[in-house]
């Protein structure tokens, strides 16, 4: 395995890799010299990164989609705001991401982002310039946004803490919209303790968006950890056998528990179903007249003219607009959509229960990470089923993790934890109890810019 931290002498030294990270090298690079000017003499600075979902005033801001090629946002979102206020933070640049979040491997898009361990390898996603980010520059943490695991995944394969808050925690204003039920605007980070102090600045109720509710946060430590038994028989055998070394060495703290849950077994679709009919309602602005790509053939129809610009869309989100419309349609809704949410009622119940005792534990994904060119070969369903693990907190707006604990060929493994509704604290202490308290294979193992 190659570690491509050896080969950086800066930023301009590797600027093929770069170009699938920052969607702007040059401003990033620039920003990059600022900051090691301000902060010469100082200790305990940050550069920010943001997913390109996130507007930041005078970078574009695309959502990783031709459709929003030269949107220059002339505003920052409310995260975005509250941190660079905090002049121990200078701005690195707009990290790369799959189309408007469809996908969970970071190749739903022009120029996929690549794994920070080996460029080969899928960096995850949607999430995936974030994570890397992250990972292969020292003093930086990134913002990014989940809708169904694309903090969890990315961090996972990239050997970092992905955070992502209860629901309603961050607000989303400025966030190019996926799901509004489901998004959520987190934190990516090299340790639990960057994590939290990025945390700390962006929650906290916004007049500007109306779903940013949740004011009070816990720290309600769990001395029980839930397995689900059903998920975990669906993971790879190498990642159930790393994961069972996990288990061993946290029983010397924690009660395991070992329980069957079939409601959170079948998330996948009502997740799926919801994601969609909310995706394609987002993304039906995007006509080429008030938004998104507008062609300047203004002699046309309006039909041909919306057409046209629509398909600046990629596969992945023509199939969520197609599905999404469909779903919603009211011959089906209450056979599909409506169920759904019964459903998601369902689980979030169950979940909750579990959770008032103990914690919830898993791994983040049921497999290592891939390589790029067999991410590809892979069906829409077979992608969709990589979240079995991530769906169902994401579903229940529930706060998670994931942290570094091990590695399978050379390639990090993440494993996620879900606690309670606005507990959010006890899992960043969970974390930060694993690095100090047992051995913490990050940082030693991979090197840094």
């Amino acid at each position: 395995m190659t570690s491509y931290i050896e080969e950086f002498n800066g930023i301009e030294k590797q600027k093929d890799y770069y170009d699938n990270l920052f969607a702007q090298l040059e401003r990033a690079n620039e920003e990059h010299h600022a900051f090691n000017l301000i902060n010469k003499d100082a200790k305990g600075g940050f550069l920010l990164s943001t997913k390109a979902n996130i507007c930041v005033r005078g970078f574009e801001t695309d959502a990783g989609s031709k459709m929003l090629k030269g949107y220059v946002p002339s505003f920052n979102a409310t995260a975005v705001e509250r941190i660079i206020s905090d002049k121990r933070f200078a701005f690195a640049g707009v990290t790369g991401m799959d189309e408007f979040g469809f996908g969970t491997f970071g190749t739903n898009t022009e120029v996929p982002a690549r794994n920070a361990f080996d460029r080969e390898y899928a960096a995850g996603g949607s999430s995936s310039g974030a994570a890397v980010a992250a990972a292969l520059m020292k003093y930086q943490v990134s913002i990014a946004e989940s809708t169904g695991g694309s903090i969890a995944a990315p961090a996972s394969l990239n050997g970092v803490v992905g955070f992502t808050p209860t629901y309603g925690t961050v607000s989303r204003y400025g966030l190019i919209d996926y799901a509004n039920s489901l998004d959520k605007i987190g934190v990516m980070a090299r340790s639990s303790d960057d994590a939290r102090i990025v945390f700390d600045m962006i929650r906290g109720i916004d007049d500007y968006d109306t779903t940013c509710a949740v004011e009070k946060i816990t720290l309600e430590r769990r001395k029980k950890i839930f397995v689900i038994n059903g998920m975990l028989e669906k993971a790879d055998s190498g990642i159930r056998a790393a994961f069972e070394k996990l288990l061993n060495k946290l029983g010397s703290r924690y009660e395991i528990v070992h329980v069957d849950s079939s409601i959170m077994e079948k998330a996948i679709a009502p997740y799926y179903i919801i994601a969609m009919a909310e995706a394609s309602t987002n993304l039906a602005k995007y006509t080429g007249y008030k938004y998104g790509l507008m062609s300047e053939d203004f002699y046309k129809q309006y039909n041909e003219f919306f057409t046209d610009a629509r398909e600046s869309f990629g596969i992945e989100a023509k199939r969520r607009i197609l599905l999404g419309t469909f779903i919603r349609s009211e011959s089906v809704k209450d056979k599909y959509y409506t169920k759904a949410l019964v459903i998601r009622r369902m689980l979030i119940k169950e979940m909750d229960r579990m959770l008032k005792e103990g914690y919830i534990l898993s791994p983040t994904l049921p497999i290592k990470a891939p390589k790029i060119a067999d991410v590809k070969k892979l069906s829409p369903v077979e992608s969709y089923s990589m979240d079995l693990f991530t769906i169902p907190p994401n579903l229940g707006g529930f706060p998670h993790v994931s942290f570094p604990y091990d590695y399978v060929d050379g390639m990090p493994l993440g494993a996620q934890l879900v606690t309670g509704h606005g507990n959010d604290y006890a899992i960043l202490d969970f974390v930060k109890e694993w690095e100090e308290g047992f051995e913490y294979v990050y940082r030693k193992n991979l090197g840094e810019l």
